[in-house]
Formats: C-alpha cells, sequence, structure tokens
C-alpha cells in the first residue's frame, strides 16, 4: 500500500513565490466542464472510484479498485481543464487530491495512455498542450542549470532515500522462480553492485582499462570499475555530486585511478577503451543525441565498447510527446526526453560509426528500485521537512517517484542495458 500525505494542504499554505502555478487556480469554467465529462468516462473505462468530500461517489467502481479522492473538486478541473495533465500534478502538489494507494490509480491511469482522450477529442490537446520552452533546453549554456535544478537539491536529500552506495539508477536484482525480482532494501546495494558490474562487463572493463564515464552521480561507478584496475575519468556537471564523489573516491584510496570533473559531454576529450553512461541520455534532448553520440564516437579508442543504461519507452510514443511540456519536464527534470531503443539505434546510425550490438530490458527490476526509494523518502517526510523542503516539494516528489513506478509496471517504460560497437570491430 502506498503512503502518501493525506493531509488537505490549503492553499494559502503554499508559497506563491516558489510554486506560482501551485498556488494559483485558474478559471476556466468550460475547460472544467470538459474535464469533468472527461475524469467519468476515464474512471468508468479504467475501473476508479472518484469520491468527493466525505466519501460520496461521483463515481463507483467495485471494491478494492484504485481510488480518487477529491478534496476541492473544482480546482482540480479547472487545474486540469487548463493544463491537462500539468495540471494533474500541479493538482496533486497543492493537495486538491489524493488515493489511498497512489502507484495503483497512477498505474490505471498509465495503462494504454494514448486512449485517454478519446480520439474524436484529440483536438482538445491543442488547448493546454505547450513545447518546452527555449530556456530549458540542453544546451551547452542550459545544461548545468537543468541539472542543478534536480542534482544539486541537496546531498542529503538524496542520502535519505536512496541507499549508502548512493546509486540513483536501477538495480538488478535476483529472480525467483516465477522470473520476478525479489527486492528489499536490505538487499537493495547488493542490487546496485550487481546492475553496475553488468554494464562493467559489457564495455569489458578489466585491469588497465581507460574508462570515461558520462554522467557521475555519486561515484559508485566510478569506485566499483576503478576497484578492476581501471584508470576512470568520469564527467559530471553537479557540483553537488562533484564534490560527495571526488571525496567518497579519496576516502577508498582511488584518487590515483579515478578522477571526477566538472564537464559538459560535450567537451570530453582523450580515448578511452570503454566510454559507460548510465541513465544520462535521458537528459541530452533529442535536438542533442547526434552530438552525443558523435561525442561517444570521438573518443572511443579502435576496438573500444560503449555501454549505456538507458530509460526507453516505445518509439512510437517517444515521437507523439517528443514535442510536448509535461509535468515531469516542468518540475523534475528539465530538458529531457526519454529515447525509444529504435531512436538510439537510428541516431547512432545516422550520426556514428558504432551500432547498437546487444539490448538487455528489465524494467520489472526499476518498478522496485523505485517502490524501495518511494517508501524511504514517505517514512523519512519529516526528515525531509528537516531539510527545508516544503509539503508541497514533498508531494511533489510522492508523485514523481510513484508515477515513475508506475510507467515500469505497465511497461510503458523499461531500462535497457545497451552495448555499441563500431561496425566491422569484434565484440
Amino acid at each position: 500500500m502506498t503512503r502518501t500525505a493525506t493531509e488537505t494542504l490549503p492553499l494559502h499554505a503554499v508559497d506563491a513565490c516558489r510554486w506560482p502555478d501551485v498556488a494559483r487556480v485558474p478559471n476556466v469554467p468550460l475547460r472544467a466542464a470538459v474535464a469533468g465529462r472527461l475524469l467519468r468516462r476515464v474512471a468508468r473505462r479504467r475501473g476508479l472510484r472518484v469520491e468527493l468530500p466525505g466519501g460520496r461517489a461521483l463515481v463507483s467502481a467495485p471494491a478494492g479498485a484504485p481510488v480518487l479522492r477529491l478534496h476541492r473538486p473544482e480546482a482540480f478541473l479547472h487545474r486540469v481543464g487548463a493544463s491537462g495533465l500539468i495540471g494533474f500534478g500541479e493538482s496533486y502538489q497543492a493537495g486538491d487530491w489524493d488515493a489511498p494507494d497512489l502507484v495503483a490509480l497512477l498505474t490505471a491511469l498509465a495503462t494504454a495512455p494514448e486512449t485517454l482522450v478519446p480520439t474524436g477529442a484529440q483536438w482538445l490537446r491543442r488547448l493546454y498542450v505547450q513545447r518546452p520552452p527555449d530556456a530549458e533546453l540542453s544546451t551547452a549554456d542550459n545544461a548545468q542549470q537543468n541539472i542543478r535544478r534536480h542534482y544539486d537539491l541537496s546531498n542529503e536529500l538524496f542520502a535519505l532515500f536512496l541507499d549508502p552506495t548512493m546509486t540513483y539508477s536501477s538495480a538488478v536484482f535476483p529472480t525467483g522462480a516465477d522470473g520476478r525480482p525479489e527486492a528489499a532494501w536490505d538487499t537493495l546495494p547488493e542490487a546496485q553492485h550487481r546492475k553496475i558490474d553488468r554494464l562493467l562487463d559489457l564495455a569489458a572493463v578489466g585491469p588497465g582499462s581507460r574508462v570515461l564515464e558520462i554522467g557521475t552521480g555519486w561515484g559508485e561507478l566510478a569506485l566499483r570499475a576503478a576497484a578492476r584496475g581501471a584508470r576512470v575519468v568520469s564527467l559530471t556537471l553537479s557540483e553537488e555530486q562533484l564534490a560527495l564523489a571526488r571525496r567518497r573516491i579519496a576516502d577508498a584510496g582511488q584518487s590515483d585511478r579515478a578522477e571526477v570533473r566538472l564537464c559538459d559531454y560535450r567537451a570530453a576529450d582523450g580515448e578511452y577503451d570503454a566510454v559507460v553512461s548510465v541513465e544520462m541520455i535521458e537528459a541530452v534532448g533529442r535536438p542533442f543525441w547526434p552530438d552525443y553520440f558523435a561525442t561517444l564516437d570521438r573518443v572511443l579508442a579502435p576496438g573500444g565498447k560503449v555501454a549505456l543504461q538507458a530509460i526507453t519507452m516505445p518509439h512510437d510514443r517517444m515521437l507523439a510527446s517528443s514535442e510536448t511540456y509535461t509535468w515531469i519536464l516542468k518540475y523534475i527534470f528539465p530538458g529531457g526526453l526519454i529515447p525509444s531503443v529504435a531512436a538510439i539505434r537510428q541516431t547512432a546510425e545516422k550520426h556514428t560509426t558504432l551500432r547498437l550490438a546487444e539490448a538487455h530490458g528489465y524494467g520489472p527490476h526499476y518498478a522496485e528500485t523505485l517502490r524501495l526509494w518511494r517508501e524511504r523518502f514517505t517514512d523519512r517526510a519529516e526528515q525531509v521537512s528537516a531539510l527545508g523542503f516544503d509539503r508541497v516539494f514533498r508531494r511533489m516528489w510522492e508523485l514523481y517517484l510513484a508515477y515513475s513506478e508506475a510507467g515500469f509496471r505497465t511497461g510503458y517504460l523499461d531500462v535497457q542495458q545497451l552495448l555499441l560497437t563500431r561496425e566491422g570491430e569484434t565484440r
């Protein structure tokens, strides 16, 4: 069962300077009426119960069905009517609605999302869909600011819900007889090491390997590679991650083998036997995928290997959402886009000598990783608050973690470990 912040957050408690679009409720009566009709249709088709204040059902459903509990129905409908799914997310941040089991509700909504809006009403999207703002495109000038908005929030914040390896990407758990991942908090560090080791094996990293890591995180992959006898250069745009990763590397006695630089991937130099990058391509942005892969190609030594871990989505859904400003882009990961495996293959083939040689997906493992993070985050709400993060922020992150988990549970999202090699070179 998902634990959520169930208190109704008074709108006057929202800091309008920090959260202007959460504090402001738009006034769009016609669009709100359309949103109300759409809500009823979606709830009936997806088997959801929609409750009004006091527990009265707006839409009934069988016992055990996911519940959308509206605290401020009018505010909810006006927000959704004005800005669609962005309004849906802002409405949760504001406390207009809750769910006893947030993941179950979002999983129901994330199943076949292209069918949420009827075909005949798709024109309504033009009323609220925005393009991503130019100021958030991940150009060389903007990229560091985009990274800061997420990864420089606070190392202490991430330490509250990540395991001691400080690894912020999908783990790989043991699987049971049914093929499902067997995930538990106590085994998460081991599962993170299993993921890292598989990626390093894919890139054939061993004693003497020259390794470039694009996207440092907090240094765990660099430490594992250095422990194999490799020499690692790791690039990050996060000053918070830079400081902690350097400290962890020094504490482990690996400073002679692992170096962390504050550097954009486009400025990478040198020649490397292996290039590895974990869940960084999602932040690159579609216009810059050619630059990203050209960098991999440029720095890779003859016979070298590129091993990427990437969150992916189906190609048709990626194309449909590639020019859409979403709640995740607005509040969580500005400037990015989740690619498809096909897009990765096509971009590499068109712009580089690299070719996709292997792809290994394990999306259910990410769902379990996110569950563990989400439970830890909600259990430590008071400690998050003590770091200076208000209730709007905490609700934002609860929704982000639950929304992501639901995406992997439905298969709308996947995570892949990908091997790229040069055409004609031995794998």
